[in-house]
């Protein structure tokens, strides 16, 4: 039986890679809330601290990085991850 994705899984202050990673397949609940939360129109210091937990108000350069990061990632994902996905699968370990 396979691990199920984390619902909450830590979070690099960076999301970014060429390729699906084995922290793409940890954060994809992550990129989905994100994106949510984005459409919904919900602002970005919200987001950082309710989805990726880092208060933007002691950490307002690391919360805005990383919520601008897991934003665009969860758009690759959308846009060009998705093939990646289809073809090969998620890699396996951390």
């Amino acid at each position: 039986m396979q691990n199920p994705i984390p619902l909450n899984p830590y979070v690099y202050d960076w999301a970014t890679a060429d390729a699906i990673t084995p922290y793409d397949r940890d954060h994809m609940i992550t990129y989905l809330r994100t994106l949510d939360a984005h459409a919904e129109g919900t602002a970005w210091e919200e987001v950082a601290r309710i989805i990726l937990h880092i208060d933007p108000e002691h950490e307002p350069g690391r919360a805005k990085r990383a919520y601008e990061s897991h934003l665009a990632r969860a758009k690759w994902m959308t846009e060009k991850g998705y093939r990646h996905l289809l073809q090969r699968g998620f890699p396996n370990g951390s």
